[in-house]
């Protein structure tokens, strides 16, 4: 009994506590622990904060925007090609009417159809003047023209086709040319041909190849400067050369077109292929017809629209890609073997007769002609006849 008295009694509750936690720490703590915890799910690509995402366009400094957009202008074929970049978010649109854009805008880029015509599309050509855009001076002044021709308003138009001519735009150099030439807006006696050839010498000067043609065919007449036949025709060969590089240029394909062999009677003297001007048929050669400027598209779609309700009296150029109005009656010449067209100038003559109207000539009655011409209803109308180069 002593020595069970001396024994030491166990600690109940440490034994207890050690047993408890026997029971609740199985073996192996470590690798359960590892195996019941979820491991975290790591994504293929992790996105960044909403406030970390990065637009780049709107990293691109304004200066780089508005040097694509003026590149994208002066190149555009039509003006979709740069409203369709200005559509893209507000800031493209805001830098599309920078000035530089404005300034740059190609002809085509300006182009708009008379049935198109609103005074956004004045508002948009009077801001691309107001940057210093020459194609904008002419096309507006070609616009303001119509009040020159129809509505006898000729302030506007004619001081802005002077500005763009003073900037040496050849299109608006010829423009005024011709108004020289057929004393448009005045009587007979205000023609002043001298100017005329002055104007179109300097716009043949900078590569305008109607202006060139025409400068050609007052040489060879003598009409406002001094007669000289060989001069004349070597301009007008120059002038056929000049629309030859530039319809290669604009059509690679044409390139690969080869002279058609005469022996095998694909090509005969004066025979033109569909759709094909026949500048250089004489060597095998055919041509597509020059597309007319978008100014002169839009003002023969303008008076074509409201030809019934214009004075009958008063024609347009029958040249297709011309599509000026008489002033008064009998302003424009007329073809010296049928009559029955109307020029404005010896270019459009001579460009209707290799086009169209060499197939469609026929000699009309020499009495009536010659009353037509000596009596008071032929005004001032010159026939004059034109000689191929």
């Amino acid at each position: 009994m002593a020595s069970q008295c001396l024994r030491p009694q166990p600690q109940i509750g440490d034994r207890g506590v050690r047993r408890a936690e026997r029971k609740r720490m199985p073996t192996g703590h470590g690798e359960a622990e590892s195996c019941c915890r979820k491991r975290p799910r790591v994504a293929a690509t992790e996105l960044p904060a909403k406030e970390e995402r990065v637009d780049y366009f709107k990293r691109l400094p304004d200066d780089i925007v508005v040097s694509v957009l003026s590149k994208l202008s002066s190149s555009a074929d039509r003006p979709s090609d740069l409203f369709s970049s200005m559509l893209t978010c507000k800031r493209f649109h805001a830098l599309g009417q920078h000035p530089l854009v404005l300034s740059t805008a190609s002809s085509r880029c300006l182009a708009v159809s008379a049935k198109t015509w609103s005074d956004s599309s004045h508002g948009y050509l009077k801001r691309c003047v107001d940057c210093g855009n020459l194609d904008a001076c002419y096309m507006l002044g070609m616009v303001g023209l119509i009040r020159f021709y129809a509505l006898e308003r000729r302030g506007s138009g004619a001081s802005l086709m002077a500005r763009a001519a003073i900037g040496s735009n050849p299109a608006a150099l010829y423009s005024l040319a011709v108004i020289q030439f057929n004393g448009s807006g005045g009587s007979k006696n205000d023609k002043d041909p001298r100017a005329g050839v002055a104007l179109c010498a300097r716009a043949a000067f900078h590569g305008h190849v109607d202006a060139l043609r025409e400068l050609g065919h007052c040489l060879q007449d003598g009409y406002g400067v001094r007669k000289n036949v060989s001069e004349g025709r070597r301009l007008l060969v120059q002038a056929n050369a000049r629309e030859l590089a530039a319809a290669v240029s604009f059509l690679p394909a044409w390139q690969k077109q080869r002279r058609p062999p005469i022996a095998a009677g694909v090509m005969v003297a004066g025979e033109t292929l569909p759709g094909c001007c026949p500048l250089l048929s004489d060597y095998g050669w055919n041509l597509p017809a020059p597309e007319p400027h978008p100014a002169n598209q839009f003002l023969k779609e303008w008076f074509e629209a409201r030809a019934e309700s214009a004075a009958e009296v008063l024609r347009l150029c029958s040249h297709h890609g011309c599509g000026r109005p008489e002033t008064r009656r009998h302003e424009f010449r007329r073809c010296s073997v049928c009559g029955l067209v109307n020029y404005c100038s010896r270019a459009c003559q001579a460009l209707d007769w290799k086009l169209s109207h060499k197939a469609e000539c026929f000699p009309m009655n020499p009495q009536a002609f010659h009353c037509g011409e000596n009596g008071a209803a032929a005004g001032d109308d010159d026939t004059v006849a034109i000689e191929e180069a």
